[in-house]
């Protein structure tokens, strides 16, 4: 069963446009939309864009759509690579108002607008293109206009995959995805070569991060924390420093007031003979604490025998005081 046929049930998951091929007879880039369903069919149609003196009155024409491809789960994204497996950039065209354009009267045309159909584009693009297309669990790479499937990778059996970005990494392109177990992994491109494979967060720990994941160029990513929460953060160059008079340079630079030295400014280094100043100081200094420590221990031996004899002469005294009333306990008054 076709893509076309089952079309109640499936629906668009993406889109791309570029300037690529939609038959393999075709020797030629054609200005044309990619389309990714949810069953993991990608369609092609061609586009024609009337010129750029009649476009505003004549509308686009569609061309006849096929299946190219089939792929395992949801499509998530489709990019294109050149000869030399370099992104090709989006082709696109800047919106303009007519009313200021009739008052500006310098203004350019876009340089990036989409080439006019049957156009051969060798200039931008080289004879043979890739397309890289990924869903839930499979990724492929297609060669253009063959249509042949060069390179496949299954990406994930048990999970499925959250986000999937084309991006630049180090002066080369490589796929990076965030599945659902929580790891990201990145392969490159066009061979789909397995780079880096680490683990992050599992999809059941932050639903929220899982749904506003995003990778950008250079390895980064971008996740919301809260859900109404958000900064944004613009670079700005730091202002220069106000020029120092020429009174506050004369009469300033004296003690404190004067700031840091420069670092032109000769220093003092202290040679070996601080050092050794230093070392002999420390020395005293220990030893004067050793001693110290000695001479505690010695009264703390003295205070512990005197406390032993005033213990021993205690004892003495109570068995005196106990054999005196012993003795003296049965007589009377009158007998002592």
């Amino acid at each position: 069963m076709s893509s076309l046929e089952t079309i109640n049930s499936e629906a668009i998951q993406c889109i791309a446009f570029a300037d690529s091929y939609t038959k393999k007879s075709e020797t030629s880039t054609f200005p044309t939309l990619w389309l990714g369903t949810s069953l993991g069919s990608v369609l092609t149609i061609m586009l024609n864009i009337p010129s750029s003196d009649i476009r505003l009155s004549q509308n686009v024409a569609v061309g006849p759509f096929s299946s190219q491809f089939r792929l395992k789960g949801p499509i998530l994204t489709m990019s294109f690579l050149d000869c030399n497996g370099a992104l090709i950039p989006y082709t696109y065209e800047s919106w303009k108002d007519e009313s200021k354009e009739k008052k500006t009267s310098s203004r350019t045309n876009s340089n990036s607008r989409m080439s006019p159909p049957g156009s051969v584009i060798g200039e931008v693009n080289c004879d043979r293109q890739f397309v890289v297309i990924v869903s839930e669990k499979q990724a492929a790479v297609a060669a253009l206009p063959s249509f042949n499937v060069v390179y496949r990778q299954q990406i994930t059996e048990d999970g499925f995959v959250v986000k999937a970005e084309i991006i630049s990494l180090k002066d080369s392109v490589c796929l990076v995805c965030y599945v659902s177990n929580g790891h990201i992994i990145a392969y490159s491109l066009p061979s789909l070569r397995l780079l880096i494979d680490t683990d992050f967060l599992p999809l059941g720990d932050l639903i929220r991060i899982a749904r506003t994941f995003s990778f950008s160029n250079h390895g980064h990513g971008l996740a919301c924390l809260n859900e109404m929460v958000g900064e944004l953060f613009l670079p700005h160059d730091m202002p220069e420093p106000p020029k120092e008079s020429f009174f506050k340079g004369l009469f300033g630079g004296v003690g404190e007031s004067s700031g840091k030295p420069s670092r032109t400014i000769a220093k003092h280094i202290p040679g070996i003979a601080a050092l050794d100043q230093s070392a002999t100081k420390a020395c005293n200094e220990v030893s004067r604490a050793h001693q110290m420590v000695v001479e505690r221990g010695e009264k703390l031996s003295q205070l512990e025998e005197r406390t032993a004899r005033m213990m021993t002469e205690a004892e003495s005294f109570q068995s005196s005081a106990h054999s005196l009333m012993l003795k003296y306990k049965d007589k009377k008054w009158y007998q002592i």
